[in-house]
């Protein structure tokens, strides 16, 4: 396979990625301005409801930290970083992608315990088994994982073609 055929698969799966996390970014959206107005206008409130919006915000700040990592929009405080050398710039990235990943790894097996062990309870709104509420900590982690290995991937090719930071 192509270097330029393995990029447009990831570009597409990329994009799939993205087109999730927008969707419940825009349901998110609609359904707070909806319990807003529900709330205010007319006093109805649903348990459910409220329950599910903190669900999906959860949902799409988790679901959003691989496509942070793949946009390279993550937090970063650049002003020594700048000041390098494109090969030292290299490491330094490299580095830093592995501590990322060290952190997200972390993060992954703690969420995959956290589910383990809250998961067979039921939400007090949903009633739904609180696993898939959680469940979204270690998905994340996983696809955060991959993001950052591939991040790491294209630190290892020659400058033309690696990600500029």
């Amino acid at each position: 396979m192509t270097k330029t055929k393995l990029k447009e698969i990831g570009n597409k799966i990329f994009k799939l990625y993205f087109s999730i996390g927008v969707a419940a970014l825009a349901l998110l959206a609609i359904l707070v301005c909806f319990s807003v107005i529900m709330r205010y206008f007319f006093s109805k409130s649903w348990k459910e409801l409220s329950e599910f919006n903190v669900t999906l915000f959860a949902f799409t700040t988790f679901w959003g930290m691989g496509i942070n990592v793949i946009k390279n929009e993550h937090v970063l405080i650049d002003i020594l970083y700048n000041a390098f050398r494109p090969g030292i710039k290299r490491i330094v990235r490299m580095l830093n992608l592995s501590i990322m990943l060290l952190i997200d790894i972390i993060f992954t097996v703690q969420g995959f315990r956290y589910v383990a062990m809250a998961g067979r309870q039921l939400s007090m709104g949903m009633e739904i088994p609180m696993k898939y509420m959680y469940g979204i900590m270690p998905l994340s982690g996983i696809l955060c994982a991959v993001c950052i290995l591939i991040r790491l991937l294209e630190s290892f090719l020659p400058r033309e073609t690696a990600a500029e930071e």
